[in-house]
C-alpha cells in the first residue's frame, strides 16, 4: 500500500514563497517518478512538475517555469516543491503523485497513486 501526505500548503502573499513536501510511505519509493499538480476552482487539474526516478530530470508547466523547483530525497521518501515568487494565479489545491513508470512525465493517467492535496493560497 503506497500512501502519499502532503504538507506545506497555507496562506502567504504575493511574491512570496512556499515549500510542498509529500511523504511517501510503502516500498519502492526509489523507482517512481513523482508530481505536483494543482487544481484551481473552476478548472482542470495541471501537472505543474514532475521529477524522474533518478531526481536528474525534471519538467515544468511554463507557467512555473523559472519560479517553482522540484526535488526528491529517496533517502527520505520525500519529494519537494520549492515555490518562489508567488502569485494570485498559483491559488490552488496541489496534490503530489506517484508514477511507476520512473521517467519524467506530466501526464496525468501516467500516475499511480495520489495524495489528498494541500491547499495553496495567494493573496495580492
Amino acid at each position: 500500500q503506497v500512501q502519499l501526505v502532503e504538507s506545506g500548503g497555507g496562506l502567504v502573499q504575493a511574491g512570496g514563497s512556499l515549500r510542498l513536501s509529500c511523504a511517501v510511505s510503502g516500498r519502492n519509493f526509489n523507482w517512481y517518478a513523482m508530481g505536483w499538480f494543482r487544481q484551481a476552482p473552476g478548472k482542470e487539474r495541471e501537472c505543474v512538475a514532475s521529477i524522474d526516478w533518478s531526481g536528474l530530470n525534471t519538467n515544468y508547466s511554463n507557467s512555473v517555469k523559472g519560479r517553482f523547483t522540484i526535488s526528491r530525497d529517496n533517502a527520505k521518501n520525500t519529494v519537494y516543491l520549492q515555490m518562489n515568487s508567488l502569485k494570485p494565479d498559483d491559488t490552488a489545491l496541489y496534490y503530489c503523485a506517484a508514477s511507476r513508470g520512473m521517467l519524467v512525465t506530466t501526464r496525468e493517467d501516467r500516475f499511480d497513486y495520489w495524495g489528498q492535496g494541500t491547499q495553496v493560497t495567494v493573496s495580492s
